[in-house]
């Protein structure tokens, strides 16, 4: 302790403190006179800033929008925080519009939200600030007693300032990245097919909504070729920077051939659903010119199946008008002929058509794939079956007995590992006979009954047995008929064909004007 002598005087120390505080009013007298005002506030922030304690928190704020620009990241934000709502948020907004599947649910202005990622918390503050509601019109015309009320809305997310580099390098990136996966999971599809109407002006696409329930799941096909389509499509989508390195545009060609009723039109449909991409139902017996071709391209947009059904019949390949044998960047200069009921005398050019599927026009547009389908795959020109034009070539072939177990799943609630009493039976005659999947299905639709179904399905198999059903496409007999002979038989079976697809076409776009006047 310290003793009386140690201890100041109250009178001195009231002094000492008298003398101090005109000296620091001398000072502060003689600052204001010498020193400007911008200096004197600089030096006043430098030494709050001095002794201000370090803040380790760092907060990141994401607007709404930026400039005339939406702000991507706060759309993707608002989404992936309706995902993440906890029992301590205390209000939120709901909401539904007449398309939407589910309800869409958004954190209410004030709400606060803890992530956690990568063991980092992560917090989420979404704020709403109301600017004067007697704010200035920019507008002249405008009087500015008018109220205006204006609302700027954006996100504070705060954490750590050592994880920085984690947040803008890894988890916005994943915010972004699942809030495309469910902007894709509440897509809806859209089937799109030309308007005829418009051969003569121009080309436009129509479209109404793609409500196909096909998936792999329910395709009667094998599981290992579903599984190595399936693959072939994820290595397709997840390879944007690679096609862009290698310097090829990012599509990819599939053929679909095989009979009538093996189930092309559905694997296109799962495809489409798998995917999440909108379908593009291409006629070439409607297509007037090439420039009619590269504007329907321009036309479709990106994430999208582009569709060319029958196309030995669509366009006459094996049937040249002009044959020049001599190649041009390896493409043969030929003319092709196309029928078409508006314009009889119209030509379409193979060299047109092979420019529109790999060549410079190809490359306008990303992450698109086309599909040709045919019955007949030995009819197509060599110079489209080439890669880059069909890379993968899928055999669409009759019902196998596993292709039948799923359709029996489907039409008639067996599953797959239950093994009905006439599974042998109907395994040793499907083997060995030729029947497509939609025939298979058309026989389970005859009775909800499964033993009444499949009794009914295996005196099917039987009949067909006896009466020694052979697929055109498998015949022997049919391979070595003359040349001119099966050249005939297909002019008049394309013949038919394009004018059921034209006929139909003008049907489909008649039936949305209807519904769309409506």
């Amino acid at each position: 302790m310290f003793s009386q002598r140690e201890m100041p005087s109250a009178s001195s120390m009231f002094s000492a403190y008298a003398s101090m505080a005109a000296s620091m009013m001398l000072l502060r007298s003689m600052a204001n006179e010498l020193i400007p005002q911008p200096i004197r506030g600089y030096i006043l922030n430098a030494f709050h800033y001095l002794v201000k304690p370090r803040s380790q928190s760092l907060t990141l704020v994401i607007e709404e929008s930026n400039g005339i620009a939406r702000n991507h990241v706060y759309d993707a934000a608002e989404a992936y925080l309706s995902t993440r709502v906890s029992p301590d948020n205390e209000r939120l907004k709901i909401c539904k519009s007449p398309k939407e599947k589910k309800l869409t649910i958004r954190l209410e202005k004030g709400e606060k939200l803890l992530d956690l990622y990568d063991g980092v918390s992560l917090r989420w503050r979404f704020i709403c600030a109301e600017s004067d509601k007697n704010a200035p019109s920019e507008n002249t015309s405008i009087s500015s007693n008018v109220s205006v009320r204006s609302e700027k809305r954006y996100f504070e997310l705060s954490f750590h300032k050592k994880h920085k580099q984690m947040v803008l390098e890894s988890y916005l990136p994943f915010v972004l990245e699942k809030a495309k996966e469910m902007k894709d999971d509440e897509r809806v599809l859209k089937m799109h097919t030309l308007n005829t109407s418009y051969c003569y002006g121009g080309v436009k696409w129509d479209s109404i909504n793609l409500e196909h329930p096909s998936t792999f799941e329910t395709l009667a096909m094998d599981s290992e070729q579903k599984e190595a389509i399936m693959e072939d499509l994820n290595r397709f989508v997840k390879r944007r920077e690679f096609y862009k390195r290698v310097g090829r545009a990012w599509k990819r060609g599939y053929l679909l051939y095989g009979p009538p009723g093996t189930g092309k039109s559905s694997l296109i449909a799962a495809m489409a659903n798998y995917l999440k991409f909108d379908i593009y139902d291409l006629q070439l017996a409607n297509i007037v010119r090439d420039s009619d071709l590269r504007k329907l391209l321009l036309a479709t947009a990106n994430r999208s199946i582009l569709v060319i059904e029958d196309i030995d019949c669509s366009v006459d390949l094996p049937e040249r008008r002009h044959v020049d044998h001599h190649h041009h960047h390896g493409r043969k200069q030929t003319d092709v002929q196309v029928s078409n009921p508006i314009q009889s005398y119209a030509y379409l050019t193979l060299s047109g058509l092979l420019n529109f599927i790999d060549g410079l026009w190809s490359s306008c547009g990303d992450e698109r794939i086309i599909i040709f389908t045919t019955n007949h795959k030995e009819r197509l020109d060599p110079a489209l079956l080439r890669p880059g034009r069909m890379d993968m070539h899928i055999h669409m072939s009759y019902c196998s007995f596993q292709a039948f177990k799923i359709l029996a799943s489907n039409y008639l609630d067996i599953s797959s590992d239950h093994h009905h009493h006439l599974f042998p039976e109907i395994e040793g005659l499907i083997e060995d006979t030729q029947i497509t999947p939609a025939h298979v299905a058309e026989e389970l639709m005859k009775s909800e009954d499964a033993d009444v179904a499949l009794q009914g399905f295996v005196k099917l198999l039987k009949r067909k047995k006896m009466e020694g059903d052979v697929c055109e496409n498998d015949d022997p007999d049919n391979k070595a008929e003359p040349a001119t002979k099966q050249s005939k038989k297909r002019k008049v079976a394309c013949k038919q064909k394009k004018t059921v697809a034209a006929a139909g076409t003008q049907r489909r776009t008649r039936r949305l004007r209807r519904g769309s006047s409506l």
